[in-house]
């Protein structure tokens, strides 16, 4: 699996095993707020700050419509990492209401 969906993750979050939330948006873009509780890694820093990013630990990548986060976790999964990307990014988890925080 390659993209889910926000509800999905919403309800993932809320689970015993929540996914880490790597967000891969440029810093300005963090004004519009993120999800709780996400690591922010900007894409391009994310080569020389892989080791920030656990191992064995799903990861769930986010950007602002979601092709950057597509693209690393794309990334990830080629390091052997089990990483997907959030459908939409924070775009689709905002339009459906679901918690941002600043």
């Amino acid at each position: 699996m390659n993209e889910i969906d926000a509800r999905s993750l919403q309800q993932k979050l809320a689970g015993p095993n929540p996914p880490l939330i790597l967000d891969v948006r440029n810093l300005p873009e963090l004004a519009g707020g993120r999800i709780e509780g996400s690591v922010h890694i900007p894409m391009n820093e994310l080569p020389a700050r892989l080791a920030e990013v656990p191992e064995g630990r799903e990861v769930v990548t986010v950007c602002q419509k979601g092709m950057r986060s597509f693209n690393a976790a794309g990334w990830l999964r080629q390091l052997g990492r089990s990483a997907t990307s959030l459908q939409g990014g924070m775009d689709q988890w905002k339009a459906l209401g679901l918690p941002v925080t600043r």
